[in-house]
């Protein structure tokens, strides 16, 4: 056989070998990271839940979901285990970066308004309720709107569906 034949073959199998070997590197540091875990650090889980551990045992992992509340999961069900800072930030939300003086945002829109005027005060003692004299008044367009109820009142009576068109 000629070499140029078996040079594809060659790469073929390097690649390989390669690829393996970064897989079998990366496993390896996820088998490490979870036998390092100790009792109070934080973990989140490959579901996307963070816990603090509480107990570390051969295969499994006693964890704190919520203070109280417990949960056994697999060693391999730890997807990353965070320092302490990092889990602090994203539990509960302590960013150091942040400082106290910063903006502060109320609770409710209503320090957003600031003093009311008078004019306001006048829109809010505006009466929505209805007008007894536009009760007597007749508008202009009744008979056309009569009209209009008379049609669709025809168009029932002769078994049509509104939307339906007198040809077909």
């Amino acid at each position: 056989m000629d070499l140029l034949t078996l040079l594809p073959f060659i790469v073929l199998i390097g690649a390989m070998f390669l690829m393996t070997r970064s897989a079998k590197k990366k496993q390896a540091a996820a088998a490490q990271m979870r036998n390092d875990m100790q009792p109070g650090t934080g973990v989140r889980t490959i579901g996307g839940m963070y816990a603090t551990v509480k107990e570390v045992h051969d295969d499994t992992v006693l964890l704190e979901v919520a203070p109280g509340v417990h949960a056994i999961y697999a060693k391999n069900a730890i997807g990353a285990v965070l320092d302490d800072a990092e889990y602090n930030r994203i539990v509960h939300g302590d960013d150091p970066e942040l400082d106290a003086e910063g903006t502060v945002v109320p609770d409710d829109a209503s320090s957003l308004t600031g003093e009311p005027d008078a004019d306001a005060a006048e829109v809010a003692k505006i009466d929505l309720g209805k007008d007894d004299a536009a009760d007597d008044a007749e508008p202009e367009d009744a008979p056309a709107k009569d009209a209009a109820a008379k049609d669709v009142k025809d168009a029932k009576a002769e078994g049509k569906t509104d939307g339906e068109a007198d040809s077909k």
